[in-house]
């Protein structure tokens, strides 16, 4: 169960960092597809140094593989967001916006791998 609260913390850390990360480097007005590609290369820098940094503790595909969704994704959709003036006006409401944008990739995530792997019959050994 720790594993499980520990991949959600990692995953809204991330999005948290990518949220505050393309909010830094991106205005209102800029370019969107620049916008969107700068904000993909601020959450892939992010996820890997946050992810790389949390895995040794959390596992590698429970880390990575979220992390690299929440920050490149995460990344352009924060800064078409951010180009545009949308949504978040404060940097707190767009912490927020991205933690629960890592929460809900990492339940995506954990629910993908759960079907991929079927049911689990015990074998009672």
């Amino acid at each position: 169960m720790s594993f499980a609260i520990g991949d959600y913390l990692a995953g809204m850390a991330i999005g948290l960092a990518t949220a505050l990360g393309v909010r830094a480097t991106v205005w209102p007005g800029m370019d969107m597809v620049i916008a969107m590609l700068l904000g993909m290369a601020v959450g892939m820098v992010v996820h890997t140094i946050l992810g790389l940094a949390v895995s040794p503790l959390l596992g590698m595909f429970e880390t990575m593989m979220p992390a690299s969704l929440i920050g490149m994704y995460g990344g352009m959709f924060f800064g078409m967001r951010d180009s545009m003036a949308a949504g978040s006006h404060t940097h707190a409401a767009a912490a927020a916006v991205g933690a629960l944008f890592g929460a809900i990739v990492v339940f995506g995530v954990k629910i993908y791998d759960r079907i991929l792997h079927g049911p689990v019959v015990d074998s009672g050994d």
